[in-house]
């Protein structure tokens, strides 16, 4: 396979490596493509360059794995747009662990919700400028979709004022060098159910996304997201 990497970041470096050591061949690392070709194109870069990215791949026929977070709806419609030409594979976690966690709470939450409260906790990096993380944002949609209820979103707490039967928690937490910790608290009577992710190093995404580019060699244009890798 044959990767271009767009982003010339931390995340981009990581990507780099772990390429290389699964002999895959990086023809393009670069922020700003021009003549490029691949296979493949991860993006761990911003949200502010998607649409420069989109228009490439786009008029390149390119398959395009999306790792970045904190696009708008506008950006989102244009993500859409763009995968009815070519294969898009979307995700604001693209680890294997994160997104194995969606499964669960897809299963339990039903189960749960009524008679326990839910609350969430992601922390991370001191220098992570989206807050909350677009992977608790995507958690927050995975419980609510689960269930009829429209649950009122709580950003942290303060003040004096009892908590609402149909409330979730969102708390941020930003400190030193975590790379990633996201936490769901099913809270009930005398008891608490905890479901836990910590990523101890960024290779897990880097590892998800060229999972995620293989997938993407064989498809048909449409808009994929990593649960489709574990259902093929």
């Amino acid at each position: 396979m044959e990767l271009i990497i767009h982003g010339t970041g931390t995340m981009g470096s990581i990507l780099k490596e772990c390429a290389q050591n699964k002999n895959i061949t990086i023809t393009g690392f670069a922020d700003e493509l021009s003549n490029e070709k691949g296979d493949v194109i991860i993006d761990f870069s911003h949200f502010s360059r998607l649409e420069t990215l989109l228009n490439y791949a786009t008029q390149n026929h390119t398959p395009l794995v999306i790792a970045t977070t904190g696009y708008s709806k506008e950006i989102l419609s244009q993500i859409e747009e763009a995968s009815k030409k070519i294969p898009i594979l979307l995700s604001s976690n693209t680890s294997l662990g994160i997104n194995l966690l969606q499964d669960i709470l897809e299963r339990i939450t039903p189960l749960l919700y009524g008679n326990y409260d839910i609350e969430l906790i992601e922390k991370h990096h001191n220098k992570k400028l989206d807050s909350p993380s677009g992977t608790a944002k995507t958690l927050v949609e995975v419980i609510e979709n689960s269930i009829s209820t429209e649950l009122k979103k709580v950003y942290g707490r303060e003040g004096m004022e009892k908590r609402e039967k149909n409330e979730i928690g969102i708390h941020a937490v930003r400190g030193g060098t975590i790379v990633g910790e996201h936490s769901v608290l099913y809270c009930g009577n005398d008891e608490i159910i905890e479901i836990k992710h910590t990523a101890l190093s960024k290779k897990i995404f880097a590892e998800g996304a060229i999972q995620g580019a293989k997938f993407l060699l064989d498809k048909k244009s449409g808009l994929y997201t990593m649960k489709d890798i574990f259902n093929r």
